[in-house]
């Protein structure tokens, strides 16, 4: 496991349980055994099940976990997604954080798999952005690939992206493109106007982001940018408009909706006392 999910894992867990799980502690014996079943309660693309062991082991441990589906897998109500035995206690002060993940994890999941089919056929490819839950980006960014996406920069330190700001700051797309050169990394830019277009690709720009166009105007630019670069599309693109937006030619669209907005899926625990 990561040191990084490690440390995601215990915070939550110490964010639930605190000093103790005084309601498990108050009714349940100490030796008391039993067992659980997590659950699929709505179709979804299951996502975030490596992290259970995780759990279950920053808290003493688990006699048994059997994990039934692999991330990735699309689920439907009723399925188990995995088994579970040991003292009762230890899985009753772990369920809600068990669930937490595997609730958002598979949110993401399920959305991304959602935008991934609906540009099935097309030669688009779907990325997700950085608008992530805060200290969740590692593992939402996990989950969005899962669902069948394409992950875009994990942060401002591993790509160069150039936005309006940055053009701004600059003094100009040309200025903006010539210095980010010097850098090494991938380059991508942001252009607004006709006039940024041309001057992006005069300065040989190889991938430019269009943001906020109607599919129709998106398709025009993109005729005359006439495979001279790739192609982002950006802003406001929806489960609904997003085919549309793949079938304007460009070579990836990107939503933020994957991830700020996904929903939590439906899961359940059920435990049995043995």
């Amino acid at each position: 496991m990561n040191p990084g999910v490690n440390s995601l894992v215990r915070l939550a867990l110490e964010e639930d349980i605190g000093t103790g799980d005084v309601t498990s502690a108050a009714c349940i014996a100490e030796s008391q055994m039993a067992a659980g079943r997590f659950l699929a309660r709505e179709p979804l693309v299951i996502a975030g099940l490596d992290l259970l062991a995780e759990i279950y082991d920053l808290r003493g441990g688990v006699d048994e976990l059997v994990i039934l589906k692999h991330d990735g897998d699309s689920c439907v109500d009723g399925d188990i997604l995995a088994t579970i035995r040991g003292r009762a206690r230890t899985l009753l002060e772990c369920e809600r954080v068990a669930l937490n993940f595997l609730q958002r994890l598979s949110g993401v999941a399920t959305a991304a798999r959602r935008y991934a089919d609906a540009v099935s056929g097309t030669n688009c490819r779907v990325l997700d952005t950085r608008k992530t839950t805060p200290g969740l980006r590692a593992l939402e960014k996990r989950a969005a690939r899962t669902g069948g996406i394409t992950n875009h920069r994990a942060g401002l330190y591993d790509a160069i992206l150039i936005k309006n700001n940055h053009i701004s700051a600059a003094g100009g797309v040309r200025p903006a493109l010539e210095r980010a050169a010097q850098s090494g990394l991938p380059i991508e830019i942001e252009v607004r106007t006709r006039a940024e277009l041309h001057e992006a690709l005069a300065a040989g720009a190889t991938h430019l982001l269009l943001d906020n166009l109607t599919p129709a105007e998106a398709a025009d630019w993109i005729a005359e940018i006439a495979g001279r670069a790739k192609v982002e599309l950006s802003g406001g693109i929806t489960l609904e408009n997003v085919r549309a937006y793949a079938e304007a030619g460009a070579d990836f669209v990107s939503s933020g909706a994957i991830t700020h907005s996904a929903r939590a899926m439906d899961i359940s625990f059920r435990l049995e006392l043995i």
